[in-house]
């Protein structure tokens, strides 16, 4: 009998441990759009990021905006690679770009963790969104998604000033370079695509959806997130070999 009440006690106590956990990922993920997903068979702690919206920069966005704000994620990225009980990133994408510095800031960030990475276009991966979604070690878009590439602008029109066409053509180069190191894309035909004008009513640029981004070698594969999530589990196999 003394066992039976001890068992009954031990399993409310494990119920309230899962309900307060699950109400503190809960809250977690109202408050900064990530979390912990470590339920998996693999006994994997797999951080979920998510970068929705507008990537918001030094200037904060309107107020209805939804934002990705770069001083939230930076100094998780910076826990993630010092936390030794993380053991892989995953980020979902679903952006309209932003703030160019800000966004490479975030991918330079993700690029340069030691651990291994996978990333998910959902919905659309835009403009700065470009980088960030190659910035991990292997990549995945949904079929419906797209991604939009053109020049950097400056409120939506290159300025006539010759210092700041310069700048602007530098930060470009900044984003060509990077998006080429990171993906299977070259330089020269990111270029291209960035300057085509036949797609994009009243602006440059190109617009690739799920299969055209993988074949034009921006992103690696076409998946949802079971693909993602055993890519990812692959990875942090290798990585422990």
């Amino acid at each position: 009998m003394l066992e039976e009440k001890q068992g009954n006690k031990d399993l409310q106590a494990d119920k309230m441990e899962a309900l307060e956990k699950e109400e503190s990922q809960d809250k977690q993920i109202e408050d900064t759009g990530q979390v912990t997903l470590d339920a998996n068979g693999e006994k994997q702690h797999i951080h979920l990021l998510t970068i929705i919206g507008e990537v918001e920069g030094h200037e904060s966005a309107a107020s209805q905006s939804k934002t990705t704000k770069y001083e939230h994620v930076l100094p998780k990225l910076a826990m993630i690679e010092d936390d030794e009980n993380i053991d892989g990133l995953l980020v979902l994408l679903n952006t309209v770009g932003g703030d160019v510095e800000a966004g490479l800031a975030i991918a330079e960030m993700i690029a340069s963790l030691s651990k291994p990475t996978v990333s998910l276009v959902l919905g659309g991966g835009h403009s700065i969104g470009v980088p960030l979604a190659v910035s991990a070690d292997y990549t995945f878009i949904v079929p419906s998604a797209t991604m939009v590439v053109h020049p950097v602008r400056s409120n939506g029109m290159f300025i006539g000033v010759v210092q700041s066409y310069r700048n602007m053509e530098k930060t470009q180069d900044r984003i060509t370079g990077f998006v080429s190191e990171h993906s299977h894309i070259t330089k020269e035909r990111l270029e291209e695509l960035m300057l085509d004008t036949s797609q994009l009513v009243k602006d440059v640029g190109t617009m690739l959806e799920g299969e055209e981004a993988v074949r034009e070698g921006l992103i690696d594969e076409v998946g949802g997130i079971s693909q993602a999530l055993k890519k990812l589990y692959a990875l942090i196999d290798q990585d422990l070999i």
